[in-house]
């Protein structure tokens, strides 16, 4: 009750009891009875008080308020009613100075009391008290800042979202769309909230809504949306129903097939780089295994071993061309040993060495009773008993031309028929084949099925012969006298000399030959050391047939001589100029410029 209430309420009680306010004594402050009945009915507490601080109107809201009772009844003074409050309102009696809006809490309740003076002919006579209690409406302002505090969260939420988030009521009218919606259709919200889906679709904004389909489907709904013709976006609309199963809010997310495609095409580029990175590791990993059971120094042979690692990881056939004694056999051997076939059986056929007339019982095996002298209950072919493993086809120029028909069956089909038999079997064998003559040619003259030739020459690997990879003639020899130095318990050792002759020699024979040279000569010599007069008589061919022309008298004509005749040879037998630079052990430049020098033309035209 403000000042003016509170001198209204004065004044009427002056009306009831018939006295003027300004001559009434201080007992004139006690109300008529039915004035309280009155002031009971009021909502607020009202506390009035003389100046001696004697209770004089204390209504049942202000006993409901403190949760009194009714002996709070006046006459008592307030300081044993409201323990040290009394000097509060003796200061307003002394200073006549009015308390407005003070908030208070007192015997566990929160209020809000505006305090007045009651003046008297100019003189405060005691004091009014109008106040009202706040506890409830404080729980309701606090529950209000949680709510907004909640909101803001969820508001911050919502638009921190990547993804897009828009929202409609149960009636398909927009209400609420995030940055990231706008971001990633390019539509403001301004100019969809409030929209209804149906005008949305009409107007050709989405081909089609998801809203629509969750309100007509009554639960989730994902589907491919194109917005404003040339965006294309997924969207999952949910739908959020009331406690009488009505749906309320429709809460679509929507996310960028442009961006999900981008990182898709990322993840499988680093797919692709992880896959590279494994398949070089596997491919180093092979490149050791290799260097442990081959010596490979060359450059040429290294690149050898490299494609026959990578078609190892293949089922491809593979034709290994060479001459006899390069290594062929090794070779296929260690593509099987990386295959993914390593751990079955590697079957090793010689075509050369099979007769004619067993070839295909040998090869493909026969039925019971297919001829005199089979086997009663008939037998496996060499290539069936390779099943899942690796066949090696040694010499297969030799095979006739009627085999050769059944090896392309195999490999076309993985199939092929006993002798005897009738029935086809199944067979999964890898083929590796190798042979040192010319299938081309031998193709030509019809000799060699042209089909079977390309279908074994889907990888064709050459291996050159030992004179054209002399790098690795001393890493050979190193490692062939140490295998028979453990097993013949001997520590014999090569003279340098007789390496430099190695060196030289053209070897015919390839490995095969270096290997019979070291034998013959760790086996024939007396001393640790093996010097020159323990080579054989055929490693001297080609480093001693040079003869110096007669006339040549000084040193430096005889040395110039002998260069231009091992310069011309070497020339005869290489086909380019580093080749024969490699052979005679100089550089290039150094060769180029004694062939300049001693006017050698032989040969040179042919080289590039």
């Amino acid at each position: 009750m403000r000042n003016s209430d509170e001198k209204h309420v004065l004044s009427q009680v002056s009306h009831e009891t018939g006295e003027s306010a300004q001559v009434l004594p201080e007992i004139t402050l006690d109300p008529p009875g039915h004035w309280v009945d009155i002031l009971d009915m009021f909502h607020n507490g009202v506390l009035i008080l003389d100046r001696n601080g004697i209770i004089k109107v204390y209504n049942r809201a202000a006993r409901r308020i403190f949760g009194e009772d009714r002996e709070t009844s006046p006459g008592r003074h307030i300081q044993e009613v409201r323990p040290g409050v009394w000097p509060e309102f003796q200061r307003i009696i002394e200073t006549g100075q009015p308390q407005i809006g003070r908030k208070l809490s007192i015997a566990g309740a929160t209020v809000i009391a505006n305090r007045s003076p009651i003046l008297i002919d100019g003189q405060a006579q005691g004091v009014i008290s109008v106040f009202q209690d706040i506890s409830e409406y404080e729980t309701i302002i606090s529950e209000l800042k949680s709510f907004q505090r909640l909101n803001r969260e969820l508001e911050a939420i919502f638009e921190s979202s990547y993804d897009g988030l828009y929202i409609t009521d149960g009636k398909a009218n927009t209400i609420r769309v995030n940055r990231a919606y706008e971001r990633i259709t390019g539509l403001r919200r301004e100019d969809l909230i409030g929209r209804n889906m149906h005008e949305l679709v009409d107007e050709k904004v989405y081909d089609h809504s998801v809203t629509l389909e969750v309100l007509k489907k009554r639960q989730p709904v994902t589907l491919m949306q194109v917005v404003s013709g040339d965006k294309q976006v997924i969207v999952t609309g949910t739908p959020i129903f009331d406690d009488e199963g009505e749906i309320v809010l429709v809460v679509t997310n929507v996310r960028n097939i442009t961006e999900l495609n981008q990182l898709k095409a990322e993840l499988e580029n680093s797919r692709r780089i992880a896959s590279r990175m494994a398949q070089t590791l596997l491919e180093q990993d092979s490149v050791e295994h290799a260097m442990q059971q081959m010596v490979v120094k060359s450059q040429s042979m290294m690149k050898v071993v490299r494609t026959a690692i990578k078609v190892a990881g293949t089922q491809a056939p593979v034709l290994l061309q060479g001459e006899s004694g390069v290594g062929k056999s090794m070779l296929a051997r260690f593509i099987h040993q990386i295959s993914d076939r390593k751990e079955r059986v590697f079957v090793k056929i010689n075509c050369g060495t099979i007769p004619p007339t067993l070839m295909e019982s040998e090869l493909f095996g026969y039925e019971k009773g297919a001829f005199t002298g089979a086997m009663p209950g008939g037998k496996a072919g060499m290539i069936e008993t390779a099943h899942l493993g690796t066949v090696f086809l040694d010499e297969i120029a030799e095979l006739r031309p009627e085999m050769q028909i059944k090896l392309l069956e195999v490999i076309e089909d993985k199939t092929f028929v006993r002798v005897g038999g009738t029935r086809p079997v199944e067979v999964d064998v890898r083929i590796v084949a190798a042979t040192n003559r010319d299938l081309l040619e031998m193709i030509h003259e019809g000799t060699f099925r042209e089909d079977l030739y390309y279908r074994l020459n889907v990888v064709p690997i050459s291996i050159p012969p030992l004179r054209r990879r002399r790098e690795d003639i001393v890493p050979l020899v190193m490692k062939f006298v140490d295998s028979l130095n453990r097993r013949n318990g001997t520590a014999k050792r090569f003279d340098s000399r007789v390496i430099d002759r190695l060196m030289e020699y053209d070897y015919p024979g390839n490995v095969r030959e270096l290997i019979n040279i070291v034998e013959r000569m760790m086996i024939l010599s007396d001393g640790e050391r093996l010097c020159a007069q323990d080579l054989p008589e055929e490693t001297f061919s080609t480093a001693c047939s040079f003869n110096l022309p007669s006339g040549v008298g000084t040193l430096k004509a005889s040395v110039q001589a002998l260069e231009t005749q091992m310069i011309k040879a070497a020339i005869e037998k290489e086909a380019s100029l580093a080749a024969v630079a490699q052979r005679l052990g100089v550089h290039p430049t150094t060769l180029w410029r004694k062939i300049t020098r001693y006017g050698i033309a032989c040969g040179i035209a042919k080289m590039k």
